[in-house]
């Protein structure tokens, strides 16, 4: 290599080094060009090679941008460091010290996943659905006729939007439609869950709302019957309230089930004697448990045999395929799991509820 070549090489490091943009990490330029293999290092070496009055005229000229690099570099790691501190937010004095407060799951998560983890065990399978739903999915397919007063505008979110069929979109009502999308995407045995965010027009009180969580759950094969349904509602109550509880059912009406049933636990708070416990305040009649109101008895869920048109609606022929279904609200469970009489305590903030776990 020549004097003059080596000049052009350090020509085109210093060009190339200065056409860099601003925002590139210092240390990596640092490192490519004045590190102990970084191009200009190497490059200096090369001046052992010269004679003596080329090593004096050449050094300088390449310690002079050296230098220049490293200023370069300083100012840019400086100017990043100040960046950096601007974009960090300021202390805020009126946060807790040491030891932080620690946070807690919210009742109504725990709840959903002990029940998750509880069907779970059973080989229930969890499956999703979106929470703007079409009509199909939410009340057609679901044997829902068309003067049944769930469509009514009064009861149900409706949106100011169709799909490509001219079919409308509302706020899904129950977690349901979940189960026809399933049933359309997978053959029996299907057994699975489904768990969200439901909504309904209804005004706000200490047992409903406008915007709850629901929980879902089918099964799908040859021969189901509704002993296996009691057998599976059995199993799950008892491992998410204790070997103790006890369940039993009462005739009800569903439209995608066919016979239908309310599912009634007993009581967790008097243990089914009806009467009220330590620290419990008479509600009713005196001595009667305020929770049951005496009865012993609570509706938790609404199930049944999978009915023949829902069958028919997802491809399969209700000639050979049987199944059950049954659902329940997610805040009724947290309500009974906690103590907690009132649902409009679950969305208040409150600490003293929030912090039970």
């Amino acid at each position: 290599m020549t004097p003059d070549q080596w000049l052009e090489r350090l020509s085109r490091i210093e060009k190339e080094f200065f056409s860099v943009p601003g925002g590139e990490d210092p240390g990596r330029l640092e490192q490519k060009y004045l590190g102990r293999k970084g191009e200009l290092a190497l490059l200096l070496r090369e001046l052992s090679s010269f004679s003596i009055e080329d090593k004096k005229r050449l050094g300088q000229t390449g310690n002079a941008l050296k230098n220049k690099l490293q200023e370069n570099l300083d100012s840019r790691k400086t100017s990043r460091g100040a960046a950096a501190s601007e974009a960090r937010p300021a202390l805020d004095l009126a946060l807790s010290g040491y030891p932080y407060p620690r946070g807690s799951v919210h009742p109504v998560t725990f709840t959903a996943n002990k029940i998750i983890d509880s069907l779970g065990k059973l080989g229930f399978s969890l499956e999703d659905g979106p929470l703007a739903e079409m009509d199909y999915y939410n009340f057609e397919a679901l044997n829902f006729p068309p003067h049944h007063p769930a469509r009514d505008m009064q009861d149900t979110f409706y949106l100011n939007l169709k799909d490509e069929k001219n079919m409308d979109y509302l706020l899904r009502t129950h977690t349901s439609p979940v189960q026809i999308r399933t049933m359309k995407s997978r053959k029996p045995p299907v057994r699975a869950i489904s768990f969200g965010k439901t909504f309904r027009s209804e005004a706000v009180d200490a047992s409903h709302s406008f915007v709850f969580h629901q929980m879902e759950g089918f099964y799908a094969d040859k021969n189901v019957s509704m002993a296996d349904l009691k057998w599976t509602l059995e199993t799950f109550i008892k491992d998410l309230f204790g070997s103790g509880a006890k369940i039993r059912f009462s005739p009800s009406y569903f439209p995608f089930v066919e016979p239908g049933a309310q599912v009634e636990v007993s009581c967790v708070f008097c243990g089914r004697n009806g009467a009220a416990g330590a620290g419990q305040k008479p509600g009713g009649e005196e001595g009667k448990c305020p929770v049951c109101k005496g009865s012993g008895w609570l509706e938790m869920l609404g199930a049944g045999m999978i009915h023949s048109e829902v069958f028919k609606a997802c491809g399969y022929d209700p000639e050979k395929v049987s199944g059950f279904a049954f659902g329940a609200g997610i805040e009724r469970f947290a309500m009974l799991l906690f103590g907690i009489r009132d649902m409009r305590m679950l969305y208040e903030n409150d600490l003293r509820i929030l912090k039970q776990l």
